[in-house]
């Protein structure tokens, strides 16, 4: 499967009795799938299966599609809401003539009223159909958003292959430098165990949990493995595609994890361990910058 970024937009017409009807669909980020209708009243009917229809082409992000119906023919422009008028002046006067008000409705405030004009193209039928026509528009703003999305997506895994290829080599030369900070922790661990045995005698059984505890402190060699294999998870979630934003996300937060852990096991720790630091805090910043991108990605 192609991965694809939760950014796009895209539009497309589909002719509709004396005019057209218009879709647009632009999408951003969001943690989950939050679509978002917006278009005339007599559109409302349209909603539960153009959302269904968005849900099968789209599976995570924040989507807006925008609905218009215009008349290319006829007289076109708007049309008041008559009805909708001369209730509000029935309303209007009521209210005045009950609390013995003397005032006269305002005009200006009567035609902002949401609903007071609607276009010519509705009042004259044009809707009739509308559905099938509506649909096949979407459907192709669709397809095209999502070839959007795919062309962004695939630039977006090229860099997070690229910031990979970094962290993976920072990994290789850790688990190279490695061997060579044996010799220190090695030392280090000589030099506590001198502590220990001045002046004082230790039990042997003591001795030998105390000289675990510092190995196993002091050795990355675990955290190095499991960043290795992070990173080649990381690689096949790329590879194989698909809704990889969440997966990815999570699988960041654990090579995190392992390099903080790294770091603090090889602080004033000798040339080598300093060495290891400097990578380790270039791990960390490679993550973040993957992290950054596959926050952009579905």
């Amino acid at each position: 499967m192609t991965i694809r970024s939760m950014t796009g937009f895209a539009r497309a017409r589909r002719p509709l009795g004396a005019g057209e009807i218009s879709v647009t669909v632009k999408s951003v980020n969001h943690r989950g799938l939050d679509i978002h209708v917006r278009g005339p009243e007599a559109a409302g009917p349209f909603e539960a299966a153009v959302r269904a229809l968005v849900k099968s082409h789209v599976a995570r992000g924040h989507v807006e599609v925008r609905i218009a119906i215009h008349e290319t023919g006829g007289a076109g422009g708007l049309a008041l809401n008559r009805g909708m008028f001369e209730q509000y002046l029935r309303v209007f006067r009521e209210i005045a003539s009950e609390h013995h008000l003397e005032a006269a409705p305002d005009l200006n405030s009567a035609l902002r009223i949401p609903g007071m004009f609607g276009t010519t193209a509705e009042e004259s039928g044009l809707l009739e159909g509308a559905e099938a026509v509506l649909l096949e528009a979407l459907t192709e703003a669709l397809h095209r958003l999502n070839v959007f999305r795919e062309r962004e997506g695939a630039e977006l895994a090229a860099d997070i292959r690229c910031h990979a290829a970094q962290l993976s080599g920072s990994v290789a030369e850790m688990a190279g430098l490695r061997s060579g900070a044996l010799g220190t922790f090695q030392k280090r661990l000589a030099e506590r165990l001198n502590e220990l045995l001045q002046g004082a005698s230790i039990d042997p059984q003591r001795l030998a949990q105390e000289a675990a505890i510092l190995a196993d402190r002091t050795d990355i060699g675990e955290e190095l493995a499991r960043l290795e294999i992070h990173s080649s998870e990381l690689l096949r979630l790329l590879d194989e595609g698909g809704e990889t934003g969440k997966q990815l996300d999570f699988l960041l937060q654990e090579m995190n994890r392992e390099t903080n852990t790294i770091l603090s096991k090889t602080s004033g720790a000798g040339q080598a361990a300093l060495r290891i630091t400097d990578l380790a805090l270039a791990v960390k910043a490679a993550i973040e910058k993957i992290r950054e991108q596959s926050l952009n990605l579905e």
